[in-house]
């Protein structure tokens, strides 16, 4: 069985220092607050640089967290852990977001 991942591109932030201080200071301590609660199996966090040919990166940050089915995912999507999580977006993800599921293929 595939695993399956929740994947959240941030947009650039209308102030990248408010951003990371937010999401530092509140929004992670609230993410692993949850985690054992969604039954997440690995979390990626990451930040973009730039492009490879050196341009300003479309997107500012990306969030993964992974889950050992796209089942156990979907249970976790309508938890109360998850929707505390994603309530809090609007609190810093000021660029806004593209939330994505994704599957491995390979």
């Amino acid at each position: 069985m595939p695993r399956a991942a929740v994947v959240v591109l941030y947009h650039h932030p209308t102030d990248a220092d408010a951003f990371e201080q937010y999401y530092d200071e509140t929004h992670m301590p609230l993410v692993g607050k949850h985690a054992g609660d969604l039954g997440a199996t690995h979390a990626t966090f990451t930040k973009f640089t730039q492009t490879l040919d050196g341009q300003s990166p479309p997107f500012y940050r990306k969030a993964e967290m992974w889950f050992e089915s796209e089942e156990a995912l979907r249970k976790a999507l309508g938890s109360e852990a998850f929707q505390a999580i994603a309530g809090d977006l609007p609190n810093f993800a000021t660029g806004g977001i593209t939330p994505m599921i994704s599957v491995e293929t390979h």
